[in-house]
C-alpha cells in the first residue's frame, strides 16, 4: 500500500498519542500505588483517548478499512452496484460534513469552559472531530470521483 505524506503524518501522530497515553496511564497507576495520586492523569488520558480515536478513524478512512457488510450489495448487477456504491459514498461524505460542521459548534460552545484539572479549554476534546469529519468527507468524494471515472469498485479498496 502506498502512503503519502499526510498518511505518514497520521501514523506518526497516532504513535505519539499512544505513547503519551501510555505514560499518562502509567503515571496515574504509579502515583496511586505510592499513595499520592496525580489528579490530572484521568483527564489527560481522556483527552488523549479522544484524539487517538479520531486519528484511528482518519487512518481507517484513508485505508478504506472500516467494516462494510456488502452481502446484498455484491448481488446487484453492474450498474445497480455502481449506483448503490455512489449513494453510499455520498452518504459517507454527508456524514463527514455533518461531523465537521457540528464539531465547529461544539468547539465554540466549549471554548470558554476550562478543564477540571488542566489549564486548558474543554474545547480541545472536540477539536479532532473537525479533521476527522473533513477527512471522511474528502475520502468519500475521492472514492466517488474514482468510481465515476471508471475505476472498478474492488480496486477502490486497499488491502
Amino acid at each position: 500500500m502506498r502512503t503519502n505524506r499526510f498518511d505518514g503524518m497520521l501514523y506518526v501522530a497516532a504513535g505519539v498519542f499512544v505513547v503519551a497515553l501510555l505514560f499518562a496511564v502509567m503515571a496515574g497507576v504509579v502515583s496511586r500505588g505510592l499513595g499520592n495520586p496525580y489528579t490530572w492523569t484521568e483527564e489527560v488520558s481522556g483527552f488523549l483517548m479522544v484524539w487517538l480515536v479520531c486519528l484511528g478513524w482518519m487512518i481507517a478512512t484513508r485505508r478504506n478499512a472500516h467494516i462494510r457488510i456488502r452481502f446484498f450489495q455484491d448481488k446487484l448487477p453492474g450498474r445497480s452496484l455502481r449506483v448503490s456504491e455512489g449513494i453510499i459514498q455520498l452518504c459517507i461524505a454527508m456524514l463527514g460534513t455533518v461531523v465537521a460542521w457540528q464539531s465547529i459548534h461544539l468547539i465554540q460552545v466549549n471554548s470558554d469552559i476550562e478543564a477540571v484539572t488542566l489549564p486548558i479549554s474543554t474545547a480541545w476534546m472536540y477539536v479532532p472531530l473537525l479533521p476527522a469529519g473533513v477527512v471522511t468527507c474528502a475520502q468519500a468524494l475521492s472514492d466517488l470521483y474514482k468510481q465515476v471515472r471508471g475505476v472498478p469498485i474492488t480496486e477502490l479498496e486497499t488491502p
